[in-house]
């Protein structure tokens, strides 16, 4: 796929770095040349230096016959303009371009193909506030990420001991729960992944990924650790659009949330968006400001600042202070490799949000959604199966038949928005959705084939 990336900053270096990976033809497009010979040194990518909403450059970088713009530059007006330009001069087939301000996010009616052209609108802010959120609805969980629009969610948490399933064969989680619909898609232990079998025996400190409906998902966590209360007690640290976003979220859903910022004429403005949240002016690594604010009787402490280093340290106190859990934003991968867990509960990495969002797009076959999983050495995809049996790979046949790439596993099939038992004896029928997760994503294009139906299929 010939694919142009607008904005070589965090997300738009990121994506390209994992694409080009993947054998797509990338051009990075951003005014510093410096940045952009220090990417190229290090990735197989094309770049161009200029104004990324210039038809000039677009033309330098191939908008001809591209597939795919992606506008990820820090500034929405001119992702916005790209969009337009590529659209109206090079009816380009599909522009995403990330917008972050909610003052255009709230008018629907300005994207489409009757106003702004943009198919994808990529909200970094939003994407990591719908992550937190999950996180704190589910404790214990270290990623919640929603299938089927919702109706399905694929759960990682770390088992423990206390968990009925822990140091037992999986195929007593039918025997234990044996009304709910569930399967264990992989497990890492001490960084290996597993395929899990009926016989596989979950461990202390495994790392569990499963998938199941929302009102099963702590059904199932109760099985693989002792339970953790859902607290309303919330302290955030940092009230930028992930704060605001996020505090507002939180006091609309019952939880009770104090909301801390430096800056005292962005905490002013704060406070008058918010109803319920008490905004306090100071600084979340003092320790006395959180003492006052019986940091020990809170369920979490969520740092979610511009700046790693502020965020880990304040999180850190916070931990020792007595908040029960901890979380906070981690731009540099370095980082979040050094910290999860051994120092934080969970670090969260927005570039990994963001880039999740955009792989469905990217992914040949009808793919409905794509998410980068373990800092993006993984990968879950939901995919819909076309054809019949002389003409795919997938339908028509039992799963037992079906031949996965190494390190892939069917986690779910959907039929009609139902989860299917899944047996050996099941058969793929046309338009299922099937929710595959992949341990490695050298394994994609594998995957890919395997929905793609062969010529004569009409």
């Amino acid at each position: 796929m010939k694919i142009i990336i607008l904005g070589a900053g965090q997300v738009g270096s990121s994506i390209a770095e994992i694409l080009s990976r993947e054998n797509n033809d990338i051009t990075l497009v951003d005014r510093n040349r410096r940045l952009l010979t220090g990417l190229q040194d290090r990735m197989d990518i094309r770049t161009v230096v200029g104004e990324a909403s210039s038809p000039e450059v677009l033309i330098q970088a191939g908008v001809e016959d591209v597939d795919l713009l992606l506008a990820v530059t820090h500034s929405d007006e001119v992702n916005m303009v790209a969009c337009q330009v590529a659209h109206t001069l090079f009816k380009t087939p599909t522009k995403m371009a990330r917008v972050r301000s909610q003052d255009y996010l709230r008018h629907e009616r300005l994207f489409g193909d009757h106003a702004i052209p943009v198919d994808s609108i990529i909200s970094p802010e939003q994407i990591v506030t719908n992550q937190i959120k999950r996180l704190i609805e589910y404790p214990g969980a270290l990623q919640v990420i929603d299938f089927a629009g919702g109706k399905v969610h694929l759960v990682a948490l770390r088992a423990y001991y206390g968990g009925a399933l822990v140091d037992h064969q999986l195929r007593e989680l039918k025997e234990h729960l044996p009304s709910v619909n569930t399967r264990v898609a992989a497990i890492y232990r001490r960084d290996h992944a597993i395929i899990p079998t009926g016989s596989t025996v979950i461990e202390p400190d495994d790392e569990v990924f499963f998938i199941a409906t929302q009102e099963d998902i702590r059904k199932v966590m109760m099985e693989l650790r002792a339970t953790d209360e859902t607290g309303k007690k919330v302290i955030l640290a940092g009230a930028g659009n992930i704060g605001l976003q996020l505090a507002q979220s939180l006091e609309g859903s019952g939880y009770q949330v104090k909301l801390i910022e430096r800056n005292p004429d962005r905490a002013r403005l704060v406070s008058e968006k918010l109803a319920n949240t008490v905004v306090l002016q100071g600084d979340a690594a003092d320790e006395e400001l959180l003492r006052q604010e019986n940091i020990d009787n809170m369920e979490l402490f969520c740092s979610l600042t511009n700046a790693d280093e502020a965020n880990i340290l304040s999180a850190m106190l916070a931990k020792r202070l007595g908040a029960r859990r901890t979380m906070a934003i981690v731009n540099r991968p370095a980082y979040v490799d050094l910290i999860e867990s051994s120092v934080l509960d969970i670090a969260i990495s927005p570039r990994v949000s963001t880039v999740s969002a955009l792989l469905s797009r990217v992914r040949r076959g009808d793919v409905v959604a794509a998410h980068s999983l373990r800092r993006g050495v993984a990968e879950a995809i939901e995919a819909v199966a076309h054809g019949d049996r002389k003409h795919s790979k997938l339908v028509g046949r039992r799963l037992e038949e079906i031949k996965l790439p190494e390190g892939a596993t069917i986690g779910a099939i959907l039929r009609e928005d139902k989860l299917v038992p899944l047996d050996k004896d099941v058969v793929v029928e046309e338009f299922d959705h099937i929710i595959l997760f992949v341990i490695d994503k050298r394994h994609i294009p594998e995957v890919e084939k395997l929905f793609q139906v062969s010529a004569g299929f009409f």
